[in-house]
């Protein structure tokens, strides 16, 4: 099985600008014997369960593509039980500005893109796969509906969306700018926190013996 994400995406005219530009002797070089399937790792998995949040990109009738944000509270993204030898994942997909770009373009064509970021380690994984859109008007089976809720998450549910993973990839670290979620910075700062506190009680203490002398 070859770099199936690779093979995938390099298409005829992706091939020429590698030649052009010089790099596609030194990409055949990367991939070779480097073999990706449809079946996400523990590594990949874990990485997924652990982001609280992704990009979502998908191709409407005219063609023009469309990237959307999907974010919650880590474990909101679900690495669900293979199927065929392929990973699933899956999310409760809630009510949002009501434009329905996403939804209405997976009606013509269930191609995704997904990119997941981890900014603070300079981390992306992206992951190429075929969604399906489960509305819970329609009657959405209980069992999977209740496995996507995560109560840290408010809001109204709509549908749930899977997405059967076609292939992955881990892309270099290379122009990713470290940033730092809220949750990841308090945790950071907690040392700098507890000083700040002793800090602040040894001078109160020590104004307050102070003012005790010159009383």
């Amino acid at each position: 099985m070859p770099h199936r994400y690779l093979q995938e995406l390099t298409t005829a005219s992706v091939a020429a600008a590698q030649q052009r530009y010089g790099s596609h002797t030194a990409i055949q070089r990367m991939v070779a014997g480097w073999n990706t399937d449809a079946l996400l790792g523990a590594d990949e998995a874990a990485y997924v369960t652990a982001r609280d949040g992704f990009y979502l990109a998908t191709v409407g009738q005219s063609g023009w593509p469309y990237l959307q944000h999907r974010g919650g509270p880590p474990g909101f993204l679900h690495v669900l039980e293979p199927v065929d030898g392929h990973s699933v994942l899956g999310w409760a997909d809630l009510r949002g500005n009501r434009q329905y770009l996403s939804v209405g373009n997976l009606a013509s064509s269930a191609q995704v893109s997904l990119f997941l970021m981890d900014y603070a380690h300079r981390q992306r994984l992206k992951i190429l796969g075929t969604a399906h859109v489960v509305d819970v008007r329609d009657g959405t089976p209980a069992d999977l509906l209740e496995g996507m809720i995560v109560p840290e998450q408010p809001g109204t549910v709509e549908r749930v969306i899977t997405v059967d993973v076609h292939s992955y990839d881990w892309n270099c670290s290379q122009h990713i700018t470290p940033r730092w979620a809220e949750h990841e910075l308090a945790h950071a700062l907690e040392p700098v926190h507890d000083e700040l506190t002793r800090l602040r009680a040894e001078n109160a203490g020590l104004r307050q013996q102070l003012h005790e002398r010159r009383s």
